[in-house]
């Protein structure tokens, strides 16, 4: 992974950026906002989400016998699946695959997984190029640029950058950009349709992700609104998709309930233009049908095992990467994707990320630190992750320490660098509260001394003050209060 700056400082450059300040507001409250028109749509949304949350609590629960099963139809279906128990391994089945195509182009349907383990680079380094499909991914890689969200990479754009990037680079990568080019978003979305074309009738190998796969069935889901997945996913000889062990589901009957959420809370659409579902070969694919010929699939850990262990934390891994919460996010509105270092920006990447990686980097250990805890994020997740829970139990374990399991193993890890002062904050407080006399001692002196109260905090306390009123100290404690309203407390 590359070395990102801790989330304060890259935060703190971004909100100085106007342009991309204004890109992200005007986005995300518009995504929001339709968002939420869709779902109150469904008088059974609730239920929908506790199906959702009941199915990926169960399924995690139950993770080994699923996989396997999954495996078994697969195979049966005539497809072949092969196992990475990390980021190098991924990259490696995948680069021996098309390698042993003869090809050296791919086209790639939009994937947090291979983005996740960095694909892209690691076919580049084998002399194979990698072209992205989706309209957004395309700006990015165009733009040699990096994602700033789940659903829309390019959010941090606006028009005109983006056909700057188009007259700029579209020649570079295939057929240029026709000339001449505005900033209308018709014109854009025809030239980046003519540029791709021509990938989809070229390619012969396609990589994919998958945003569900179905234990009882082996069928893989993918759903899209521009229509470049389905022609990865039908036009290539060779397909293979890259999926994150926590995507499968035990039946085909349990897709009922993400069909209803997973478009609603992510493009706020009743159902998405195209959902393009395949069962290995299958009786219509192969060399006398409609189809790829070979199917690999790649079932990806890399971390997702060793965040299972984690009874709190395991939470995260039922995330069905709709974005909802990155839209309602004030920080994430401020701060944009790139300052979380991670394809998984926002509230998600915040607790996905230390979890998958662990939080040995500086960007990890403050990753639990990049919100304000509002809980935004937990009433909009259609899975009900309580992500505010996540971020707790995470900054417990960079500020003091403690066992976790990495690579299998359960392990004790060091507090991270630079807690010492909440390290102790926090041992104080323990102390005083497990002692009442000292506890009502501390409350009266503070109340005698309040005119004496600083308005703004010394030391490791200045940062917050900056930006916030220090809360004046009331007149008596509530327990004082209490006994001279209702007598002695119990």
């Amino acid at each position: 992974m590359p070395a990102f700056p801790a989330f304060p400082g890259a935060a703190r450059e971004a909100v100085r950026d106007e342009v991309l300040r204004a890109n992200l507001r005007n986005a995300t409250h518009t995504i929001r906002d339709k968002r939420a028109r869709a779902v109150a749509e469904l008088a059974d949304w609730d239920r929908l989400r506790a199906a959702g949350k009941a199915v990926k609590d169960h399924t995690l629960r139950h993770l080994d016998r699923y996989l396997l099963q999954l495996e078994a139809a697969v195979t049966a279906a005539g497809g072949t699946v092969h196992w990475a128990a990390d980021a190098d391994e991924a990259n490696r089945i995948v680069t021996d695959l098309v390698r042993a195509t003869g090809e050296r182009e791919i086209v790639k349907v939009k994937s947090m997984a291979t983005q996740e383990i960095g694909l892209n680079e690691a076919l580049e380094a084998a002399g194979i190029a990698a072209y992205e499909t989706d309209l957004a991914e395309l700006i990015v890689q165009l733009g040699h640029d990096r994602p700033s969200h789940i659903l829309v990479p390019a959010i941090h754009r606006n028009r005109a950058e983006i056909r700057d990037i188009f007259r700029a680079e579209m020649g570079n990568w295939g057929r240029p950009a026709p000339e001449p080019l505005d900033d209308d978003p018709r014109e854009l979305a025809e030239a980046a349709r003519l540029h791709l074309r021509e990938k989809f009738l070229r390619a012969k190998v396609a990589v994919s992700g998958a945003n569900f796969m179905v234990a009882e069935t082996g069928t893989l889901v993918v759903f899209e609104s521009e229509g470049n997945g389905r022609m990865c996913l039908t036009l290539p000889e060779t397909l293979i998709s890259v999926v994150g062990i926590e995507k499968v589901v035990p039946t085909f009957r349990d897709l009922e309930i993400f069909l209803q959420t997973l478009p609603r809370s992510s493009t706020a659409e009743r159902m998405n233009p195209y959902t393009t579902m395949w069962t290995g070969l299958g009786p219509s694919r192969g060399a006398n049908g409609d189809g790829p010929s070979a199917f690999h699939l790649v079932l990806l850990d890399n971390g997702r095992t060793d965040t299972l262990a984690d009874e709190t934390g395991r939470q995260a891994l039922r995330c069905i990467r709709c974005s909802a919460c990155l839209n309602v996010c004030p920080v994430y509105e401020r701060a944009g994707g790139h300052a979380y270092g991670s394809v998984y920006p926002g509230p998600i990447g915040a607790i996905l990320s230390p979890q998958l990686r662990g939080t040995g980097s500086a960007i990890d250990a403050s990753l639990p630190y990049a919100s304000t805890l509002c809980g935004a994020c937990y009433e909009v997740c259609p899975v009900a992750i309580d992500i505010p829970e996540v971020l707790v139990h995470l900054r417990e374990r960079v500020a003091q320490g403690g066992p976790v399991t990495r690579d299998g193993i359960r392990v004790r890890i060091r507090p991270a660098h630079g807690h010492t002062a909440e390290r102790a904050a926090m041992r104080a407080a323990r102390l005083l509260l497990d002692h009442p006399g000292a506890l009502r001692a501390g409350e009266r002196l503070l109340a005698r001394a309040r005119r004496l109260a600083p308005r703004r905090l010394p030391g490791p306390g200045r940062a917050w003050t900056d930006s916030r009123e220090l809360p004046s100290v009331p007149a008596e404690s509530f327990r004082d209060w209490w006994a001279r309203e209702r007598g002695n407390p119990q």
